[in-house]
């Protein structure tokens, strides 16, 4: 009788062990089926192009925005440069300011929100799809969207909500309910209302599934192929060690996590790029070049303009709303300060990292050109630029990084697991923060919240790429549609403040602390 229990038993496992992958990969391809279709229809609408073009209305929305506020307040992202470098540092913080984190770590959990994969493997998409042209105007997004950012997080500080616990909820919902009634301007409540939905959208889907999704990637590129869900688990029991402990928590973490993430990246390309320093120059030429004639790409300069411009919007999220929660956080009676602080993001983020990993995938000779005209060759389809080993998105930074040093492909695993993990403890706070102004604050709502988040974790690990990486472009654009109406109402607020300061530090009424 044993005998026959332990051969049933021993053909039980037997069936479980062969059976289980392929039971995983079913629920993987169940979960993405699901996502695919019932996310297709608002992905449409948000990048839908011109009548008669290519270019998505959402990608000109948000660059006449930023070129909109460079001008309104006369280029104030190089003007405060060196001022926001100096609020960084704390000279001019007063530790009895209301407030629960910093200037460094408000802009530290800002940073790890949008320092992070968009860097990598967003870089990466758009050099596939629009050349090295499409750098150029990744960096021209970049300083102008630093403009953006003043705006937003200016407004996010002046009408937060401070509470007698010492914490604080800011943010484009709290501006546009308080602005637009502070201004008699209707309709500020319904578009709160419509601002939070889409950031819990954006929460789940650009700062969680993305991530979880090409962490998972790099993972599998390093220690082969697996269930993602298994990498889903993991990533959310330890996203909701973190979060479950609220801002504070967070931000200890980040002031760690994205100064060392941060430099290993950017150390990392430099020596690259000094290896193959002789070629730096005509990176450079392929880079402007591009930017003005495609160098043959698909849809040539427009199609570099189009890619250039989208991946620095999801990059540093400019205009999008998302770094005004955060920075709404800090300690400061100053709402301009954190609009200084603020401006640095893009900066840090679009025109340093994203260059960064451009002329690196660029001089390592990734991408396949024809040797006689000097022109990129396309893939079948001629939608993609065919690289070396057809690889393309985390991948194919990994290649470029990995070919100048073999073993960078571990570093970068190790630096796309952080970034991933720092934007989704930041992003969690974003969607906590839209949860609670649609339904009320408290212990309880927090907690459902953070368990809906982590569970969508383990979804995106699970997915495929396209329609994860789909829905998270639409559902972070989605909420610039809202928000920059509200800044381009609100925007002589913000011009008020900055006179009124910069007159203040001009007479030495505002002092340094440190």
């Amino acid at each position: 009788m044993k005998t026959h229990y332990k051969a049933a038993a021993t053909a039980a496992t037997a069936w479980l062990a062969a059976s289980a992958p392929a039971m995983a990969q079913s629920i993987d391809q169940r979960v993405n089926e699901i996502f695919a279709n019932s996310t297709g229809w608002f992905v449409n609408f948000i990048f839908s192009p011109f009548p008669g073009t290519t270019f998505p209305w959402i990608v000109a929305w948000l660059v006449i925005a930023a070129t909109v506020f460079t001008v309104y307040f006369g280029l104030i992202q190089f003007r405060a440069f060196p001022h926001s470098i100096a609020l960084v540092k704390g000279d001019y913080s007063d530790p009895n300011d209301a407030g629960e984190v910093s200037h460094f770590q408000a802009l530290a959990t800002a940073l790890s929100g949008t320092v992070g994969l968009g860097n990598i493997a967003g870089v990466a998409v758009a050099i596939g799809i629009g050349g090295p042209g499409a750098t150029f105007w990744m960096i021209l997004a970049g300083l102008m969207g630093m403009a953006s950012k003043f705006t937003e997080c200016t407004l996010g500080v002046k009408y937060r909500n401070e509470y007698a616990d010492g914490t604080v909820s800011g943010g484009p919902m709290y501006y546009m309910t308080k602005g637009f009634a502070e201004r008699g301007i209707p309709g500020g409540k319904a578009m709160a209302i419509l601002f939070s939905i889409f950031c819990i959208l954006g929460a789940l889907g650009g700062g969680n599934m993305f991530q979880a999704n090409q962490a998972h990637a790099q993972l599998t590129n390093v220690v082969g192929d697996y269930p993602g869900w298994i990498t889903g688990v993991i990533f959310a029991g330890i996203v909701f060690a973190v979060i479950v402990g609220g801002l504070q928590s967070i931000a200890k973490v980040t002031e760690k996590v994205v100064p060392i993430m941060g430099v290993m990246y950017v150390v990392t390309a430099l020596v690259i790029l000094l290896m193959n320093a002789n070629m730096i120059g005509w990176a450079f030429g392929q880079i402007f070049e591009g930017a003005f004639t495609g160098l043959g790409v698909a849809g040539g300069m427009v199609g570099a303009l189009i890619q250039g411009f989208k991946r620095a919007a999801f990059s540093n999220e400019a205009g999008v709303g998302s770094a005004a929660i955060a920075h709404s956080a800090v300690r400061t009676k100053e709402p301009i300060t954190e609009g200084f602080v603020s401006l640095l993001e893009p900066f840090i983020d679009t025109v340093v990292i994203c260059t960064m990993t451009a002329l690196v995938i660029i001089i390592t000779g990734q991408l396949v050109s024809d040797p006689e005209t000097g022109l990129y060759l396309l893939n079948e389809g001629g939608s993609m630029i065919q690289t070396v080993d057809g690889n393309s998105g985390v991948a194919l930074t990994s290649a470029a990084f990995s070919s100048a040093f073999g073993w960078f492909k571990y570093v970068l695993a190790i630096a796309v697991i952080l970034f991933a993990f720092s934007t989704m403890i930041s992003w969690s706070y974003y969607g906590l923060k839209a949860w609670t102004f649609l339904f009320g604050e408290g212990k309880t709502t927090e907690l459902v919240f953070k368990v809906i988040f982590c569970i969508f974790v383990v979804i995106g690990a699970a997915a495929s790429l396209g329609p994860v990486i789909d829905f998270s472009d639409a559902a972070i654009f989605a909420m610039a549609v809202v928000n920059i109406i509200a800044l381009y109402l609100l925007m002589p607020i913000v011009k008020r403040e900055l006179d009124s300061y910069l007159s203040r530090l001009k007479s030495g009424e505002i002092r340094k602390f440190h």
